[in-house]
């Protein structure tokens, strides 16, 4: 599969699972525009087919301005993949309205309003693929993190609906849902959970490895590994579904 001549945007591109899926497409010959809020850490990564704009997904106004520039330097998107997100457990009497409306204005505005600059182009071109990275939390209750599992929820029924919008285009609209990938995001999380349960930080990685059906933390590359299968010809038929990547079941 060849995707030269396509342009690619992701958001949070510029570590764990948007870096590993911009790096991928990058690989197939796409041009990569990789979205995050640090300038910094965008510019470290950047390389001749990943192209770094700097861009805040919870601001509309950022939101517009960052995707205007990408396509006035790159042409229209053809592949969006709304990734930037936040995960923050906490329950619902100790979770206050900023932590709700930061965890809502990231996880699901961002993916609205991104998913909204890049339609247009994506219809001009007549051809697109949106895939939303969702979470195992977007198909179940993630006990302790009721604001981050609506969230997830909400970009589930986003794409779902557009997915019923467009059929019988050559637009597709998927999510992928992994369970506890080896990122930056478990890192952190591993000192919350031994913070919150008075664990060591060994005990607060093995709650998440174990929450894992095949009881191991999924790599970044897996998930690149399904986004990169969701651009393919053979997948033009893959529309509207939540793919599930955490070492079984549900």
């Amino acid at each position: 599969m060849t995707l030269t001549g396509k342009h690619a945007l992701v958001t949070g591109g510029g570590t764990g699972i948007g870096l590993a899926i911009a790096q991928a497409l990058a690989a197939s010959g796409a041009e990569v525009t990789i979205t995050g809020r640090r300038q910094e850490v965008l510019a470290s990564v950047a390389s001749d087919h990943l192209h770094p704009v700097q861009m805040d997904v919870s601001d509309e106004q950022s939101v517009t301005s960052g995707i205007a520039q990408a396509i006035t330097e790159r042409g229209p998107v053809h592949i969006c993949i709304p990734n930037a997100g936040i995960a923050e457990g906490r329950s619902i009497p100790k979770t206050d309205m900023e932590l709700w409306r930061r965890t809502m204005a990231t996880n699901l505005d961002g993916a609205f309003l991104t998913i909204r600059e890049c339609l247009p182009g994506m219809m001009q071109a007549g051809w697109g693929r949106v895939i939303a990275i969702s979470s195992i939390a977007g198909l179940k209750g993630l006990k302790g993190a009721a604001a981050y599992t609506a969230s997830k929820h909400g970009m589930i029924g986003l794409i779902r609906a557009l997915s019923e919008d467009y059929l019988g285009s050559e637009l597709t609209f998927n999510a992928i849902c992994p369970g506890y990938v080896d990122t930056e995001i478990v890192s952190r999380n591993v000192t919350s959970i031994a913070q919150r349960a008075k664990m060591t930080p060994d005990q607060a990685r093995a709650v998440m490895v174990d929450a894992n059906k095949h009881k191991r933390l999924i790599s970044p590359d897996e998930v690149a590994a399904a986004a990169l299968w969701l651009c393919a010809p053979s997948s033009e038929s893959v529309n509207g579904q939540a793919i599930e990547i955490a070492g079984g079941q549900i």
